[in-house]
């Protein structure tokens, strides 16, 4: 018997059961894998010796993140930040490079980089303000108006037809749109816009973090201080009901890291038709398929300076990528698709056998779509990397339909477990001062489905958890600083 039962194993349930725990609550969480972690697992998925992030592989909001600040993560695992935070090549050698150092990018970038600085050197300087607003903005008046301010004209500017009008290049436009891109949706839009530059602040600032030895370190970090507190781990745990977990647990609070399809099919008899609608109504966006590649040597990039970025965005120009993404909009599997990539052996040598490497690849593809997407990524990486076929030892590919079956969280491969857009940051999963809260009385969403939205910062998790904290157990948010 306990008093919290945390259904999902993923970054944000981990966060919601630490904080519980740590209020001197006892906990239980609830997995149906084997093994816990959700979108920060790492499995060898290709060949032996060869270590592959299941999902998430670079974490931009690892060192920015509130709750990941105040429980201590980089203090509890080694998250190595290199110089370059991410790149993008073009053709004829040609390559965008973010690096940490912003007047090093300025510098980098040529008669567009005095545009660049303009554009970014204002979120940089007021970068607290600016993930407050990303990461609260939406349910809270922001704490830096100026900063809410700052970010919503560069959204407005990158985010619609006048993104054409700063840049005069081709090399800018297109490393900003690849940050962009990570939001799967409509090229230019609002939403991936903002997203975009959040993310290239995060870079000028503290760097896109790689864990060392996979994403796995950040979950058992999690459990670690999980257990160290009384709480546990049930794997091999599907949850098919609220109200028998409730009875065979005696739990007063249920925190669910599901999606609201999920939670409306198993807290049906709890919550109202009404709300029950309004989930059943949250749409979905794309989904990704995912390529892992054990190679027997680096990546022989045309331009050499990408051997330093372990993130890479493949995918040409700024208007390449939007043809692309729009037509997976539309249904469509595009011949030259934008693709994320991540080199983790840049800066993490754990990762594969002496010499050989690791390399991680995802592409967006159309909501269920069955289609392996390995040739067409190997493809992307051939025109950029001339020679990367003859690396390759072994490959492994997750379609969208099997990364539901792995993780039921990712509707038709959806990683963001919903569709990013403008509307559906604002309603997710529904418009209130604590989304996480639903109508059922103990009962609360902690998932990327909820306010503020994908990424592996535990936010959802922590939020949840703190309103249960009042409203179930009328108790506190404790201090989650490692001891």
């Amino acid at each position: 018997m306990v008093d919290v039962a945390v259904v999902g194993s993923g970054p944000n349930g981990l966060a919601a059961a630490v904080t519980m725990a740590r209020a001197g609550l006892s906990v239980t969480v609830f997995e149906a894998a084997h093994t816990w972690g959700g979108g920060a697992r790492t499995a060898e998925l290709t060949l032996p010796g060869f270590s592959h992030d299941v999902c998430s592989a670079v974490h931009p909001m690892a060192l920015a993140s509130p709750f990941f600040r105040a429980f201590g993560l980089e203090r509890r695992i080694e998250l190595l930040v290199p110089e370059i935070s991410y790149g993008h090549p073009l053709d004829g050698g040609r390559a965008g490079l973010a690096y940490r150092d912003l007047e090093r990018t300025v510098a980098s970038l040529g008669a567009d980089g005095p545009a660049w600085r303009r554009l970014m050197e204002p979120l940089v300087q007021r970068l607290d303000g600016v993930i407050d607003v990303s990461l609260h903005g939406l349910v809270r008046v922001p704490r830096d108006p100026p900063a809410a301010m700052r970010l919503a004209l560069a959204t407005l500017e990158q985010g619609t037809r006048a993104w054409r009008m700063r840049f005069r290049e081709e090399v800018a436009p297109a490393l900003l749109t690849g940050a962009a891109a990570h939001a799967i949706g409509r090229l230019p839009s609002l939403a991936g816009a903002g997203a975009g530059l959040v993310l290239a602040a995060l870079g000028h600032a503290g760097g896109w973090p790689v864990p060392r030895g996979g994403s796995q370190a950040i979950a058992d970090a999690l459990v670690a201080d999980l257990r160290a507190h009384g709480g546990h781990v049930a794997v091999d745990r599907p949850v098919a009901d609220l109200a028998a977990l409730r009875a065979e647990t005696g739990a007063r609070a249920v925190i669910c890291n599901l999606t609201p399809r999920s939670l409306a099919s198993l807290a049906a008899d709890e919550l109202p038709i009404r709300y029950i609608r309004k989930l059943e109504s949250f749409r979905y966006g794309p989904g990704v398929c995912k390529v892992d590649f054990a190679l027997s040597g680096p990546v022989p990039w045309s331009n050499a300076a990408l051997a330093g970025a372990p993130t890479v965005h493949l995918g040409g120009t700024r208007a390449e990528m939007a043809r692309a993404e729009n037509q997976v909009l539309a249904g469509g599997h595009p011949d030259r698709p934008y693709v994320l990539v991540a080199q983790p052996g840049t800066v993490d040598p754990t990762r594969a056998p002496a010499g050989a490497r690791t390399l991680w690849a995802y592409t967006h593809v159309p909501a269920g779509s069955t289609l392996g997407r390995a040739e067409a990524v190997t493809a992307q990486l051939e025109r950029f990397a001339p020679g990367f076929r003859d690396l390759v030892l072994a490959v492994h590919t997750t379609t969208a339909a099997d990364l539901e079956a792995y993780n039921p969280n990712c509707i038709g491969g959806d990683i963001s477990s919903g569709a990013v857009t403008m509307a559906q940051l604002l309603r997710r999963p529904v418009v209130a001062p604590e989304p996480w809260r639903t109508p059922a009385p103990g009962v609360y969403l902690a998932s990327a489905s909820t306010a503020p939205g994908p990424a592996v910062h535990g936010m959802a998790g922590w939020l949840a958890a703190r309103s249960a904290l009042r409203h179930s157990f009328s108790l506190p948010a404790p201090d989650l600083s490692p001891r």
